[in-house]
């Protein structure tokens, strides 16, 4: 068997945390390709590294002096080089770094570099051969990610052992330095997992898997043990965050199962996702597997009588949305109405023209506004085969005082999304949780409310 592994930043905060890698990766010879996120925090009120990256390059580009951050950056790496009893030119290469920097490197140069100095002194430490991810990773020349010719560069991998390769970054075909969104180290892991055909890809972070719920509003959730990668997508686009949402797609074209575990707690399972092939109902008591949410959302509602009538009103609307480089999150809709629930983060500095061209182009005289809305996900593969889920949910919803706005079931029943006002957002996660934590041990009707 053969074992892809990524370590998150906390994983690699300091020297202990590296001999903690260390004696994981040792413990199974099949653990031979290890991705390294830039060192996270090692305490409350630390900064992480690719923090004060980002500082760096903000303040070079204002013209102001980066040296404070930089000192702590150096200061870093160069403890765990010394506590680790490594040399590895770990003070030429921040130097580099240092100088690329004041010659007005890109902002995505500066924040890669910590995952790159992490991979150099992880690779020493493992006495691993070191493989730049800007060798492997391809980017086209608008920043968005090139899988195909990725496949391509990273199938270089295959047949080789003991490598460490950095996450985060790639380069574009002109050699610019290009970085994937704040997490994307997880999205590398799975590129790698990919192409040296693991058998499994292990994601080591600082909790022991997925939790039903968030454990900062959910008191002791319980640890998901295994999910599905249609679950997993679901639950991490609509706010569960041990997982990039986007790192599920590398492996799952391959069909390689997740493992995420933590570094700290070696011993405990974690998490297995699972290819959708692979789902077997279970019987088990609850049908749910878990249960996240989302603040910050508008609901703009179109009211116009006959609207199911007019050919192309629902293209007229929606085209407005395109026009404004808009996308939205669900399109609940009726007889008269037609509703779309956007991100207020890509309303900012638009809602007002999207408003006038929604009135123009579908020849309505109002449109409802209704702003500070969250948005919970309910998942669960088994729930379209079980009796009692929407009653447990609404049931629960109701008994807390929970007003619902919007009530919308994905086409593949694996799960419901209520739409409800942001202040109601933790009671709804908590009644919504112990609702299904005690629900029935049968199919028939079970009702905690």
């Amino acid at each position: 068997m053969l074992i892809a592994t990524k370590f998150g930043g906390s994983s690699l905060a300091d020297a202990k945390q590296f001999q903690r890698v260390r004696e994981i990766i040792e413990g199974s010879h099949e653990r031979q390709f290890v991705v390294p996120s830039a060192p996270g925090r090692r305490f409350a009120g630390d900064d992480k590294i690719t923090d004060l990256l980002y500082a760096c390059y903000a303040l070079q580009k204002a013209g102001a002096d980066f040296g404070e951050p930089f000192a702590r950056i150096r200061e870093r790496y160069m403890d765990i080089e010394r506590e680790l009893g490594l040399d590895c030119g770990m003070e030429r290469e921040l130097a580099v770094v240092e100088r690329a920097i004041k010659n007005g490197a890109s902002e995505d140069y500066a924040a890669s570099r910590g995952e790159y100095l992490c991979g150099l002194l992880l690779a020493a430490y493992l006495k691993f051969a070191f493989v730049d991810a800007n060798e492997l990773i391809c980017f086209h020349e608008d920043g968005t990610y090139d899988d195909a010719t990725t496949q391509l560069w990273a199938s270089c991998l295959e047949g080789r052992r003991g490598v460490v390769v950095p996450g985060f970054y790639g380069r574009r075909r002109d050699g610019a330095i290009k970085t994937f969104s704040r997490g994307g180290s997880d999205i590398t892991g799975a590129i790698v997992a990919r192409a040296v055909r693991a058998d499994i890809y292990e994601n080591w972070t600082d909790v022991s898997g997925f939790m039903m719920a968030d454990p900062r509003i959910v008191e002791n959730p319980h640890v998901i043990s295994s999910v599905t990668y249609s679950e997993l997508r679901e639950l991490s686009y609509m706010g569960a965050t041990v997982l990039h949402e986007d790192s599920i797609f590398p492996v799952r074209k391959a069909k390689i199962p997740i493992q995420v575990r933590n570094t700290n707690a070696p011993k405990a399972l974690g998490t297995m996702v699972i290819p959708d092939a692979q789902y077997v109902p279970t019987g088990r008591a609850c049908p749910l597997t878990g249960i996240a949410g989302r603040r910050g959302f508008t609901i703009l509602t179109v009211n116009k009588d006959n609207m199911h009538k007019e050919v192309g009103f629902g293209y007229r609307l929606l085209r407005v949305l395109h026009r404004n480089n808009i996308s939205f999150e669900n399109a609940p809709s009726g007889i008269d109405t037609m509703s779309v629930i956007i991100d207020d983060a890509h309303l900012i500095g638009k809602l007002d023209t999207v408003i006038e061209q929604i009135k123009r182009d579908c020849d309505v005289q109002q449109i409802e506004v209704s702003s500070g809305i969250a948005l919970i996900a309910t998942v669960g593969k088994g729930m379209a085969r079980r009796l009692g889920v929407s009653a447990t949910l609404f049931s629960a919803l109701c008994a807390a005082g929970v007003n619902v706005r919007v009530i919308d079931q994905g086409s593949s029943e694996m799960n419901i999304i209520v739409g409800i006002n942001e202040t109601d957002f933790e009671v709804a996660l908590r009644a919504i949780y112990a609702a299904f934590e005690g629900f029935g041990t049968d199919d028939t009707l079970a009702c905690k409310a």
